[in-house]
């Protein structure tokens, strides 16, 4: 394809798509705008960061205001090039014989036709030779398969990949071949506030989230869920903490915790040996972290520490040691 001829969307366009998406993710403006762009321009490209920092959620937004489909794989050892591009239906072919008809489209075939974006999770624990087909298909913009001839993708197919910078197992090294064909953007975590916000929107804790909790208790859950959540990530003893989808989950499972046992206010100041409303309060949260959160953090191995004795360490920090530390403003 042509350079010259590979940004399929004009400024205006690309301007009202940005306003409308951009409504849609939570402080991601940097990385939106670049992804936008890079799309746009026709580029493939790789996103780097850890899980739950709103990679895929910009691809799929963006894949629906382009009305363009969005085909989701994961990569794993099992990902096979036949996998990817597709085959014929066995018993239709033992039927009819091999016909176009009764080839079925895998994920890679699909979005080219369709001109969608292709987006691989977890692209470097895909097997070598199934990433070689994906660099053919950037290459050329096609991919012959037997039987059925040339395949070339429409003018919008994009093919995306994300990876975990901290996961190292089962993971391989990328070839110099594969970063060449890719352009590369690293996602990092959002903001505390960013975060927060993310938090009350997706549990309706919000002001207008529609949830029966009340208003001190419901802002509480969203502060103290994503402090504990982002204390996972800082900490000597783990090699990765939790996304906000811990603190997601947390605030969740607290809330309806907290209903059960019929507390209905997060209390005030620092929490002591007297069972009061704060301390119930407290207790329940640290209870829903472990639920949320303990399956989410990992611990160096080298630490002597469990998941479970650094959630408590850090529910220690926030509600006794420093019961201030993480109020807005």
């Amino acid at each position: 394809m042509d350079d010259q001829t590979t940004v399929t969307r004009n400024a205006g366009h690309l301007t009202r798509v940005r306003g409308s998406v951009g409504h849609r993710v939570v402080g991601r403006e940097r990385e939106l705008d670049l992804v936008l762009a890079a799309v746009a321009a026709g580029r493939d490209i790789l996103l780097e960061g850890p899980p739950g920092t709103s990679k895929s959620t910009i691809l799929r937004a963006i894949a629906e205001e382009w009305g363009i489909p969005f085909v989701l794989v994961e990569g794993n050892a099992d990902l096979t090039p036949s996998k990817l591009l597709g085959g014929h239906d066995p018993a239709r072919v033992l039927r009819e014989g091999y016909r176009d008809e009764n080839f079925v489209d895998g994920p890679l075939v699909r979005a080219m036709r369709e001109g969608g974006f292709l987006y691989m999770e977890e692209f470097n624990r895909a097997p070598d030779d199934t990433l070689n087909t994906l660099l053919t298909a950037m290459a050329e913009r096609q991919v012959t398969i037997p039987r059925i001839g040339t395949i070339t993708a429409q003018p919008t197919f994009r093919i995306i990949g994300s990876m975990n910078p901290y996961d190292h197992v089962g993971t391989t090294r990328l070839s110099t071949s594969v970063h060449d064909r890719f352009n590369r953007l690293v996602v990092g975590y959002q903001g505390a506030e960013a975060e927060r916000r993310i938090v009350a929107l997706r549990t309706g804790l919000g002001p207008d989230g529609g949830q029966d909790v009340p208003t001190d208790l419901a802002s509480a859950l969203v502060t103290d869920a994503v402090a504990l959540t982002r204390a996972t990530r800082e900490r000597e003893d783990t090699r990765q903490g939790s996304s906000v989808r811990g603190a997601i989950d947390l605030a969740l499972v607290a809330a309806q915790l907290l209903a059960l046992h019929g507390v209905d206010s997060p209390g005030e100041g620092r929490v002591t040996a007297q069972v009061n409303t704060r301390r119930r309060y407290a207790e329940a949260v640290l209870e829903s972290a472990l639920v949320a959160l303990s399956g989410r953090i990992h611990v160096d191995e080298a630490a002597g520490t469990t998941p479970e004795r650094v959630l408590r360490e850090i529910w220690e920090d926030h509600f006794i040691l420093h019961p201030a530390a993480a109020d807005p403003g």
